[in-house]
């Protein structure tokens, strides 16, 4: 009898401790390159942040694009795997331009919750969720909102440096100022800028000194025709001591076709595009060419692609440009751009670009000096130029460690 008790005994405790088991938590991969990762996992609960994307519960992949007001739109993609495989969310927000880091960190904070609330009660942990309604709309006036600046915004913006050492002095100002409107059928876009950068070096029979200014007018107006086509007028002024340019004035129109629907832009693009149209220069020396002056006409064809998918991402681009009265004076471009996760733990990134610049024609004519040369005063002539960057990262370790600590992090 006494036997008979004992079992019953432990077969109750068994039973009451398999009841009060709680659910597992969740386990979450977060791939968002604009995220506040430190300040997420120190709050957000119910859930193991893992290092590999295989080990989730679920993948949440954030896409970000620049939206009109100059903020950002943030696209938020909720995949199951495993037993929520067949579960799928999405969610997004835009913030405005004067938005703080704070107020960007809370929105996402909060939209990541809401994403997460049906993977929570799939698994059992719907305990841990809250609800608050707003108050009723209907016992709020309607406020019509009426948009002042008729979605026009506009940046003024200033930049200085200023450097030295016993035998060098630096000084670099830039002003610029933009506006900008963006609709679903139109983008117009101006910017103005001039800078000034000027050097000095010090010397026991004399100071040497360089200037170098530059003026720059930018303008774009880009129409929508449907959801691939796209049209467009380009066109600028710009001033350069350091480009020969007393001035230089260009307009080309130009068309767009997109490969996918632009609804997909923040998942998958590719771009066809083609501009047309003329130049005029005034140079501040006779060129290489023997020219003060000229009308050209120039075309250029580009072609690029870019995807963000779970697996990472790439974009890459390829341009062409020639005038149409020498076909020999082109210019290439080719930019590549990828990360991406190869297998557990290990990811590859490459980012490279290489230039073949035959259109050289605003370069002033006879030999560039040592000085000229050595202190960047004039653009001296290159047939190319490239650049090439790459990292191999791997991890491993613990799957599960998602405490955050910032001590000594400045």
């Amino acid at each position: 009898m006494k036997k008979l008790f004992t079992i019953l005994l432990l077969l109750l405790c068994f039973q009451v401790s398999a009841n009060d088991k709680r659910p597992a938590e969740l386990n979450v991969y977060l791939d968002c390159s604009k995220c506040d990762h430190a300040y997420i996992k120190q709050n957000l609960s119910h859930v193991n942040f893992v290092r590999d994307q295989k080990f989730a519960d679920v993948y949440i992949l954030v896409r970000t694009q620049r939206n009109g007001s100059g903020g950002v739109k943030y696209e938020f993609e909720f995949q199951g795997q495993h037993k929520y495989k067949k579960m799928r969310n999405r969610l997004s927000f835009s913030t405005k331009t004067d938005d703080t880091r704070n107020e960007v960190r809370d929105l996402v904070f909060e939209y990541l919750k809401l994403g997460l609330v049906k993977f929570w009660i799939r698994s059992g942990n719907d305990d841990v969720i809250s609800i608050q309604l707003k108050e009723d709309d209907n016992k709020i006036e309607a406020e019509e909102v009426i948009d002042l600046w008729n979605k026009w915004v506009f940046n003024i913006g200033f930049r200085g440096n200023f450097s030295g050492e016993e035998v060098k002095e630096t000084k670099y100002l830039n002003y610029n100022a933009s506006a900008k409107r963006v609709t679903e059928k139109n983008k117009l876009f101006l910017r103005i800028s001039r800078s000034k950068d000027k050097k000095t070096f010090k010397k026991e029979d004399g100071n040497t000194v360089t200037n170098q200014e530059a003026t720059t007018f930018y303008f774009s107006d880009v129409f929508s025709l449907n959801s691939h086509w796209s049209a467009g007028f380009f066109g600028a002024f710009h001033e350069s001591t350091y480009r020969n340019y007393d001035y230089s004035a260009w307009l080309k129109p130009g068309i767009e076709y997109n490969f996918f629907d632009y609804k997909e832009s923040s998942k998958k693009q590719l771009i066809l595009s083609y501009r047309i149209g003329g130049i005029q220069n005034d140079y501040i020396e006779t060129t290489l060419f023997n020219k003060d002056k000229e009308l050209l006409w120039e075309h250029g064809l580009n072609l690029g692609a870019a995807v963000q998918q779970k697996w990472g991402n790439i974009s890459g681009e390829i341009s062409y440009e020639s005038y149409l009265h020498d076909t020999s004076l082109r210019a290439f471009t080719f930019d590549l751009g990828t990360n991406f996760r190869l297998f557990k733990g290990f990811s590859l990134s490459v980012n490279g670009s290489y230039d073949i610049t035959d259109n050289q024609i605003n370069l002033a004519g006879g030999d560039l000096t040592i000085e000229e040369l050595l202190l960047a005063q004039k653009q001296s002539q290159s047939g190319f130029q490239y650049a090439l960057r790459f990292g191999l990262n791997y991890s491993f370790g613990s799957m599960y460690n998602t405490i955050v600590n910032p001590r000594f992090s400045f």
